[in-house]
């Protein structure tokens, strides 16, 4: 799929974890491990937030509706809760972008990434 926009291609994204955590908290409570507070969704899209945030439809999100309503329900019944991380914390951008050196050495750490060939 091709998405016009970055904060259509993180909307797109958002819905599709928000499926998987959906799935992961009902079979949590299956296992008899309920979730009575509502799962932490990190992103770094402002634009995104507000999409997930804002009931009102733009004629710029009517291509997007279905991921919207389903993530905007799950933010209602408070299933997920989005939350606004700086883009410093993305995990994901080590993935994505080219990063200077002391912010990929950074992630690294962070992902538990070490470099098995590096001198004692």
């Amino acid at each position: 799929m091709v998405s016009r926009s970055s904060a259509e291609a993180e909307y797109r994204a958002m819905a599709s974890t928000v499926s998987e955590v959906v799935w992961l908290r009902f079979l949590l409570t299956e296992f008899g491990v309920p979730q009575p507070c509502p799962t932490p969704l990190h992103c770094d899209n402002q634009a995104t937030l507000h999409i997930a945030a804002n009931p009102v439809f733009h004629e710029r999100t009517k291509h997007v509706e279905m991921d919207c309503y389903f993530v905007r329900e799950r933010v209602v019944s408070k299933e997920i809760a989005p939350v606004k991380i700086g883009s410093s914390s993305q995990l994901a951008d080590i993935f994505t972008k080219a990063l200077g050196t002391e912010q990929f050495q950074r992630l690294l750490c962070k992902l538990g990434i070490r470099d098995l060939h590096a001198a004692a």
